[in-house]
């Protein structure tokens, strides 16, 4: 059951429910593309989360009951106002060693191989559930069940800018230097926060995201294209799977 909260005097919260799942945050998504493609005056911002959409708006243009029944109206309109396809970004990793030391740990407990735990992450497409913690942190559903392992006992005080790490049943990518608690795979020559461009972040929330396993010179070539600004991730059509 849907719920309306008001946050404060220029925030609504649309609550879907309060697990993280699959299907709950493609509605997220799905009335966020709405709002977006069907603009309301007055209405400044939707921000979605794993169970719930932010919807930032000016009182005194919109009133808090004509923003409900708008969200309403979007909400009982079907499928035929989303789109069928959703872009699906590649990210490049290089696995193991110094840029992925959690990965034979990794395999270690899930009782796979290294190799096997690349191949694992690398088969899905994963969905950006949301961004949060820092700029440009994707929090990644879909990860094989197989890798799913809990976060760090002890959080790494610093985890290097690029590195691709799991947690449970999710994936992320540190934009950052960072602490963090994630278990460490590999690390992407990609950057995810630029705060000199626009938009500053590679990535948003209700995309797909591919990743790519590269060897050390790939990884260093692209990583010298990213330096130079000559770097465009490859981006390609994937078709909605409904559940």
């Amino acid at each position: 059951m849907v719920r309306f909260l008001s946050a404060g005097e220029s925030h609504l919260i649309v609550e879907f429910g309060q697990a993280v799942d699959p299907v709950v945050n493609q509605a997220v998504h799905a009335l966020d593309w709405r709002l977006k493609a069907c603009p309301l005056v007055g209405l400044v911002e939707s921000v979605p989360a794993y169970a719930s959409l932010l919807v930032a708006y000016d009182p005194l243009v919109l009133p808090l009951e004509t923003l409900i029944a708008h969200c309403s109206e979007h909400l009982h309109a079907g499928d035929a106002a989303e789109p069928q396809v959703h872009e699906t970004i590649e990210i490049p990793v290089l696995y193991g060693g110094e840029w992925g030391p959690d990965l034979s740990t990794v395999a270690g407990r899930v009782g796979l191989t290294s190799e096997e735990v690349i191949a694992r992450h690398a088969q899905v497409v994963y969905t950006v559930y949301m961004m949060g913690f820092m700029p440009g942190f994707p929090y990644l559903g879909g990860l094989d069940r197989r890798l799913c392992v809990p976060r760090l006992a002890m959080p790494r005080t610093k985890v290097p800018a690029g590195s691709v790490a799991i947690a449970e049943l999710q994936a992320g990518i540190y934009p950052l230097e960072s602490p963090g608690g994630w278990h460490l795979l590999g690390r992407t020559p990609l950057r995810l926060y630029r705060p000199e461009m626009s938009p500053p972040v590679l990535l948003r929330a209700g995309q797909r995201v591919r990743f790519k396993q590269v060897a050390l010179n790939e990884y260093a070539h692209i990583a010298a294209e990213v330096a130079a600004g000559k770097y465009v991730p490859p981006v390609t059509q994937e078709a909605l799977v409904t559940a």
